[in-house]
Order: C-alpha cells, then structure tokens, then sequence
C-alpha cells in the first residue's frame, strides 16, 4: 500500500510538473513564433534542454557520478531550475497584462455603432479591424509579455547568484541567559550552517567562508550541520580551508541531513583531522556553559540519530546549556532537556522567494531568534546554497552570537 501511494504521489509530482513545463512553452515558444517555423523548433530543443540538465544535475549528484561530470551538469541544470521559478512567476503575473488588453479590446464599441456615430458627425467610419491584424496584435503581446518575463527571470537569478557567490555577511544577536556566569558576559559564538560544498560552490567559496568568520574573532565556532555535497574523495580538496578556522575555545561540528547523503562518517572523520571537534550526541564542558551537539534526525535511518539523553544527561541543570543540532524540528526535545539555548541552520530561510512560505510552514523558526518556553532558538540562513547557487529573499549570514549574562 505504501508503495502504491509513493507511486501515485510521484506520478501526481510529475504531471502537475509536466503541466507547469508545458504552459511556460507555450507561452514563451509556441505563442510568439509562428507554426513549423525553425524559431519554434529551435527554440523547443533549446527549452526542453534545460530541464533535462536539471534532472541530470540532481541524478549525478545522488548517484555519486564522476565529480567531473557533476561540474559539468551542476551549473547549468540548477540555474535552469531558478531561472524556470522566476519566469513561470514572470509569465503568470503577465497573464494580468493579457487579461487587460483582452478586456480593452472587447470594450470598443461595436463596429455597427461606430459608423452609426461616424455618419451622424459627418465622418467616415473606421475600418473593422482584419483577422490578420488580430493575430498581429496577439503575437506582440505575447512576445512582450514572454520577452519581459525572461528579462526579470534572467536579472533576478543573476543577481540571486551573485548574492552566493559573493559570500555571506556578517549578522550579530545578542542572546540574554540567566545561567550564564558574568565572567562569560559578552562570549561571541560564530555560527555558520549549509555552506554546501560541493560541484557547484568549492575552495575559494570555503576560502571566504573561512576569512569572513575569522574577521568575526570569535571565542568558540559552531559549524552546525550541511557542509558539503560529496564524498571526501572530490570535496577534500575544497573543505581544506576549514584548517585555518581560529577561534579562543576552538570549532566544533555537528552532522547535517546532507552528510548522511554524502556519508558522514567519514565527513566526521576528515573534520577532525581539519582540527574542528564533531559533537555526535555529546557534549563538553567549557569554563562557562555546557556545549553539546547531537546528530542529525536524517541519521536515524542509519541507528545514528539524535541522542539527547547522551549528549545531555547526568549534567550539571545549574550551569547554561548550548546545544548544536542541525535542524530547528527538534526545539522540543530540547525544551525537555532544559536546554537554554539552540543553535541551528537547515532552512536556509527559504533560499529563493517565495519557497520561504513553504519552508515557513515545515519548521518551527524559518530564521533568526526565537523563544520556546526556556528554550531560545536561533536558526541561521546558512552560508551558501543548496541546488541552484541562487539567493532570493534569504540572504546568507554567519551569525555572531553573542551571549549576555543577566548578573552583568
């Protein structure tokens, strides 16, 4: 029964798929070009190209294809993903414009009734417009309509890729706890998240990641899930960098769900060897608060989910608590725990508008801080980006967290 109804849902996924794709080419090449012309062939291989690329992309990079060949695939199949949202966006708001030039057009006056009115003033009456220039008139429209759609879709993907590849910027908060000793007012803790190494974002993105979060000068680092895409074997290369993070009480790691896709265990193993310290379901005891990380929920399909009970019990309830966990979902767990404050990422705070609505809607906090009974939970936007190297509406952060002692 089960996977009947996967089947079903997949086949509901890929006709209502199907139905969007075939409504932007009908708008963009069948509407503007004129039946068995080469523009209409060309411009049909050229579009169907794109989502082939796409479904090619995410094949390689599940499949573990020759790194290689993921390159090759990465960049134009996932721009063509963002590029496909924002002109199917592009041409539904357009089809307001076609609605109004519709109605325009059926509100003059009948033809009858403007001769009437033309032989009363003494004129000649207007020519009823040709079936030619009709068809004249839809064909501008929709080759304005399908033009402008492409130019907003093609400047806000471009502008969306800059706003990745430029690297993130520096976001701070300040993060009252009533535990926290006074001497430990004023701690900084650099939270970065979803920096997704991988065959589209490599070792100069690493490379500013690294410098900005250093630039920060933190006390304590907290690398809090979904660094990379890949195998150790393709990525090591582009994760090097990671050996130059500085900071007072060191970098510390915890499992993302993309790690479990890439294979954590060895991700864990190269991190400790790069100097950063993997917290799975544990925790250790700084001068001033407890740190403890757990794995990620995607985990549990491998007996290496989230262990609260590990990472968190037999502590001391009277000293502060922060906890690394990937994924925002588990606030209540850590509400039960007594934690004071959670450290996560994953949301990427919707990454391209209007998928934020969505993402808003499968997680507690989409981003920045929020309280949950004792609890405080802040969520970061990540550094990088996951499928297309594309940012709208959700701007990347490293955060600086700074915790503030209420005995200040």
């Amino acid at each position: 029964m089960g996977i009947l109804l996967g089947i079903l849902i997949g086949a509901g996924v890929l006709a209502a798929f199907g139905g969007l794709l075939w409504y932007v080419w009908r708008r963009v090449i069948r509407d503007t070009t004129e039946r068995g012309s080469r523009w209409r062939r060309a411009g049909t291989v050229v579009f169907f190209t794109g989502p082939v690329l796409m479904f090619a992309a995410l094949a390689a990079e599940r499949a573990g294809a020759p790194f290689l060949l993921q390159q090759l695939l990465a960049w134009p199949g996932f721009l063509w993903m963002a590029f496909a949202l924002y002109l199917l966006l592009a041409l539904l708001v357009g089809e307001l414009v076609r609605l109004a030039v519709r109605r325009r057009y059926q509100a003059r006056p009948a033809i009858e009734d403007e001769a009437r009115r033309a032989d009363e003033a003494g004129k000649g009456a207007q020519p009823q417009p040709t079936p030619s220039s009709e068809v004249t008139r839809r064909v501008f429209v929709a080759r304005t309509v399908a033009a402008s759609a492409a130019t907003i879709a093609a400047a806000t993907v471009g502008y969306g890729t800059y706003n990745v590849l430029r690297g993130p910027k520096i976001k701070r908060v300040t993060v009252p706890l009533a535990k926290l000793p006074r001497a430990a007012h004023g701690f900084r803790i650099a939270v970065v998240s979803d920096i997704h190494l991988g065959p589209v974002l490599g070792k100069d993105f690493a490379r500013r990641v690294v410098d900005t979060i250093n630039s920060t000068q933190p006390d304590l680092i907290a690398v809090v899930g979904d660094l990379v895409d890949g195998d150790v074997e393709d990525l090591a290369p582009a994760a090097r960098p990671l050996a130059d993070l500085r900071a007072r009480h060191g970098a510390f790691f915890v499992t993302g769900n993309h790690e479990y896709f890439s294979g954590a265990e060895q991700w864990v193993e190269h991190v400790r060897d790069l100097g950063l310290h993997p917290l799975e379901n544990a925790r250790t005891e700084l001068p001033y608060f407890d740190l403890a990380g757990v794995n990620d929920v995607q985990g549990e399909g491998e007996g290496e989910g989230p262990d609260f009970g590990k990472a968190l019990g037999d502590r001391d309830p009277r000293r502060a608590s922060v906890l690394m966990a990937h994924q925002p979902v588990v606030i209540h767990d850590a509400v039960k725990h007594g934690v004071d404050l959670q450290l996560s990422g994953h949301t990427h705070g919707g990454q391209l508008w209007p998928n934020n609505l969505i993402a808003d809607l499968a997680n507690p906090t989409l981003a920045g801080l929020e309280r949950y009974g004792d609890t405080q939970l802040y969520v970061t936007r990540g550094a990088g980006a996951w499928g297309p190297p594309v940012r709208v509406g959700a701007p990347s952060d490293i955060t600086v967290v700074e915790l503030a002692s209420r005995q200040a």
